[in-house]
């Protein structure tokens, strides 16, 4: 299994799957705003920490099934999950949902995007085994350009630079890219399911916390608003999950790289979904740069062991 997890294709086709789910959560929570009546940041927040906790519940039944006992942490474990989970689902999704509120969204899904380039940086200075090289360099910076190439149009960019907005989205993508590093960090201390589950549900209740305590509520559960909640948690179950066994047994950077086609497919599912045009020179564009950038970041030569950590 080890060995199949690190061939190129695999890795890819995974990476791929977790990059497409994340991607369909962007015209998830543009609609999920309007049924459930999403109005201002708390109850933004109370949202998210709505939907990642269902996630973590749902990950955990999961788990147990899968691994066919009762996933628990063991008690030297728990301090890094708690950690892994304020990194990588309390923080990134608080300072991603205020600063989104105060940017527009072009900036915030090219400063989100570089958490590739965060990760791979990070892992140079974290991980003694995964250095910094030009062809990761020229990778990342390619995978930027398709970002910002298909972000493109007039007047999205807006103007100025500010803490409450591009700040907090800045932030969010620190953050979540080092989560990244000290994820494969502490891959070894307990199951790939057992680590999500635990980070995910700790991580949630502290939104969840913080939502209630500016005020946010969350309303209009319907048949339909409900099954669009479950399809949320189910994204960020799967897609961690996988993210999380493909750290385990690769690289960072083979892995992280992946991460510039979410914009990508954010682009093109809210295309299908929101009918908006899909077939275009810069989208086009945009999946040559990400693809090239991803394909000369896999072809390093003398790879980089698995087994690396700090």
């Amino acid at each position: 299994m080890e060995k199949r997890l690190q061939k190129p294709a695999v890795v890819c086709l995974l990476a791929l799957i977790c990059c497409a789910l994340w991607g369909s959560a962007f015209p998830c929570i543009k609609v999920g705003y309007e049924w459930f009546g999403i109005e201002g940041t708390g109850s933004q927040i109370l949202f998210a920490g709505y939907r990642f906790f269902l996630a973590g519940v749902l990950t955990f039944i999961f788990g147990c099934i899968l691994e066919k006992r009762f996933l628990t942490m063991k008690r030297s474990s728990i301090p890094y999950i708690l950690r892994q989970g304020f990194l990588q689902t309390t923080v990134q999704y608080f300072f991603f949902y205020v600063g989104l509120a105060n940017t527009t969204g072009t900036k915030g899904s090219i400063i989100n995007a570089s958490n590739a380039f965060v990760s791979i940086v990070a892992a140079h200075f974290m991980l003694k085994n995964e250095k910094m090289t030009w062809q990761k360099g020229i990778g990342c910076i390619l995978g930027l350009a398709g970002v910002v190439v298909i972000n493109l149009a007039p007047g999205a960019w807006g103007t100025g630079f500010s803490i409450q907005g591009e700040g907090m989205v800045l932030i969010c993508t620190t953050a979540y890219g080092i989560s990244t590093v000290v994820l494969k960090m502490i891959s070894d201390l307990e199951s790939p399911m057992t680590i999500t589950s635990y980070q995910i549900l700790f991580g949630s209740v502290l939104l969840i916390v913080i939502g209630l305590a500016l005020d946010g509520h969350v309303e209009g559960f319907t048949l339909k608003s409900t099954l669009l909640l479950i399809y949320m948690a189910l994204i960020s179950t799967v897609a961690f999950s996988i993210w999380t066994i493909l750290l385990k047994y690769n690289p960072v950077g083979k892995v992280a790289i992946y991460g510039f086609t979410i914009p990508v497919f954010g682009v093109a599912l809210s295309a299908i979904f929101l009918g908006e045009e899909i077939f275009s020179l810069k989208n086009l564009t945009a999946l040559i740069l990400v693809s090239v950038g991803i394909l000369i970041v896999n072809h390093v030569k003398g790879g980089t062991s698995v087994k690396e950590n700090s």
